[in-house]
C-alpha cells in the first residue's frame, strides 16, 4: 500500500498544469503564484546520459539566457585553448637602461588576461625593480592592440557607466579596471577610501550619515569624476556599518597610468614622462612577462560569481584565435565553429559578447542543455562542473537551500537581468542519478520565478 501512495504522489507531483503535462506540479503552481504564464518559461529535464528530456516546456524557444550563456563561451573556451592555456603580459624596454635608469620609454602589451590585480601588478612591478629598473625618463606606453578598436559604451545596458559589472573589454585590463569604495560612518559624516590608490586624482567626499535610511535599501550616494577629483555625494546609514561598492571611473588607459604610477612610487621607483599609446618596438625581446593563472582557474571566477568583464576578455581572446586583433566578431566565430566540430546547430543563437549582459543574446532552453550534455562527456568536464557555483555553499546560489539537506547536491549557473531569471546546470540526486537542468524565464515579474526554480531543483533532487 504504501508503495502505492508513493506512486501516486509522485504521478500527481508530475501531473502538471493544462499545456505542460510533464511540468512537476509544484513549479507549476509557483508559476502561477508569481503571475508567470507557461508561454514565457523555457524548461529541460534531463539525464546527463539520455537525449530524451523528462520535463520539457518550450524547449526550442529562443530565449534571453542572461549570464547562463557563460556556459556556452566558458565551455568553447576550455576546448579551444585547452584548460592550462594562460594569458601574457608583457613589459618593453624602448631605450637604453644603465646603473637602473631607462633613457627612454617603459612599454606594457597586454594580451587580454582577465585577472591582472592590483597585487599580481605590484608583485610585477617588485620584479621590474628586482631586475635592476629604477628610473624611467621617457613615457609609459601601452599597446593595446591585440584586441580590435571595442566600441563600448558603460552607460548602453542600464545607463549607469560606472558600475562594474559594466566594464568592457581591454588588451591590457588592470584590476577589472575597477576600484573598491568604503564609506565607513563616522558621526554625521563619513570617511571614505578607495583602493587602490589613484596618481593624480583627489577624493572629494562630502557623505553624510542618516538614521531614516535602512540598512538593505537602495544606494543613496553617488561617484562621479569631475576633472581630477572623484566626488562622492549623497547618505548612508547611520547605524548599519561601512558601505562598499566597486566603481568604474576612469578609461583603462588612464586607470592604468594612474595605478601604475601610485604603486611604482610605492616601490621606490621613479618616473619622469607621461602616458601615451604605441606599439611594441621592432625585434625586441621582453624585459619581463607576467602570466595569468590557468584557464580552468579563471572560468572559477567567471561562472562562480558571474563576472562579465571576465568573460569578454575570454570572448574577445577567442576572438584573436580567429584573427588578431580579437574582435567581437571574431568570437562569434570562434564559438559557432567550435558548436560546429561538435555538430551542435543552434540556428537561434544570438552572440553579442558572451557574457549574457545583453538585450539582444539569444539562445533555446533545449540547446544550453545540449551544451551541458557536451561538457559532461567533455575531457574537461572535471574543471567546466568545478567552475559552477555548489548549491547552498558558495557563488551566486551561496543562500539557496543553505540548511536543506540538498545543498551540495547541485553545481548551478544562474543568471538575472531586469525580465529574465534563468538557471542551468547539474543537480546530483539522492539517488545517485546525474540531471541536467535548465530554467529561463523571460517575463517581468522573472525576479520573482525563484521559487518555481527551487521547486524543480527539489523535484529532481529529491525524487529522481
Amino acid at each position: 500500500m504504501q508503495r502505492i501512495i508513493a506512486a501516486l504522489l509522485l504521478l500527481a507531483a508530475i501531473g502538471g498544469t493544462a499545456g505542460a503535462a510533464n511540468l512537476p506540479g509544484q513549479v507549476g503552481a509557483a508559476l502561477k503564484h508569481a503571475g508567470i504564464p507557461l508561454n514565457s518559461v523555457g524548461i529541460v529535464v534531463q539525464q546527463t546520459r539520455s537525449r530524451q528530456p523528462i520535463v520539457s516546456q518550450n524547449a526550442k524557444l529562443a530565449l534571453n539566457p542572461a549570464s547562463t550563456m557563460k556556459l556556452l563561451t566558458t565551455l568553447a573556451g576550455l576546448e579551444t585553448l585547452g584548460p592550462a592555456y594562460r594569458w601574457k603580459t608583457e613589459a618593453y624596454l624602448d631605450g637604453k637602461l644603465e646603473n637602473g635608469v631607462l633613457q627612454g620609454n617603459l612599454v606594457f602589451k597586454g594580451y587580454g588576461d582577465p585577472k591582472l590585480t592590483v597585487e599580481q601588478f605590484w608583485m610585477w612591478l617588485h620584479e621590474l625593480r628586482q631586475r635592476g629598473l629604477r628610473e624611467i625618463r621617457g613615457d609609459i606606453v601601452l599597446d593595446r592592440s591585440f584586441f580590435g578598436p571595442i566600441n563600448h559604451d558603460p552607460a548602453a545596458f542600464d545607463n549607469d557607466p560606472v558600475r562594474a559589472y559594466n566594464v568592457g573589454a581591454d588588451a591590457l585590463l588592470l584590476n577589472f579596471n575597477a576600484s573598491r569604495l568604503r564609506l565607513m560612518p563616522n558621526g554625521h559624516v563619513t570617511n571614505a577610501l578607495i583602493e587602490p590608490e589613484l596618481s593624480g586624482y583627489t577624493l572629494d567626499n562630502s557623505v553624510t550619515t542618516s538614521a531614516a535610511l535602512p540598512c538593505h535599501g537602495d544606494d543613496a550616494y553617488k561617484t562621479r569624476l569631475d576633472g581630477r577629483h572623484i566626488v562622492l555625494e549623497g547618505m548612508i546609514p547611520a547605524d548599519c556599518g561601512e558601505a562598499e561598492d566597486y566603481v568604474s571611473l576612469l578609461p583603462h588607459n588612464e586607470y592604468f597610468f594612474a595605478v601604475f604610477s601610485a604603486l611604482w612610487k610605492e616601490l621606490g621607483g621613479t618616473l619622469r614622462g607621461k602616458l601615451r599609446e604605441g606599439r611594441v618596438p621592432a625585434s625586441q625581446i621582453p624585459f619581463a612577462t607576467r602570466f595569468s593563472p590557468p584557464l580552468a582557474e579563471v572560468i572559477r571566477d567567471i561562472n562562480k560569481f558571474s563576472n562579465n568583464t571576465m568573460t569578454r576578455q575570454l570572448f574577445l581572446t577567442l576572438g584573436a584565435t580567429v584573427g588578431t586583433p580579437g574582435n567581437t566578431s571574431g568570437g562569434s566565430t570562434a564559438v559557432r565553429q567550435w558548436l560546429d566540430k561538435q555538430q551542435l546547430q543552434f540556428p537561434e543563437l544570438v552572440l553579442e559578447n558572451g557574457a549574457g549582459l545583453s538585450r539582444t543574446e539569444r539562445i533555446s532552453a533545449q540547446h544550453l542543455a545540449d551544451i551541458l550534455q557536451r561538457a559532461a562527456h567533455s575531457p574537461f568536464a572535471a574543471e567546466l562542473e568545478a567552475s559552477l557555483p555548489i548549491l547552498g555553499m558558495d557563488g551566486t546560489v551561496k543562500r539557496r537551500f543553505k540548511d536543506s539537506a540538498i545543498a551540495g547536491h547541485a553545481h548551478l549557473k544562474t543568471g538575472s537581468l531586469e525580465g529574465v531569471k534563468s538557471i542551468a546546470g547539474y543537480v546530483h540526486a539522492q539517488s545517485g542519478k546525474q540531471w541536467i537542468v535548465v530554467f529561463i524565464i523571460n517575463h517581468p515579474n522573472a525576479k520573482y520565478g525563484q521559487s518555481a526554480q527551487d521547486a524543480l531543483i527539489e523535484w529532481l533532487a529529491k525524487w529522481h
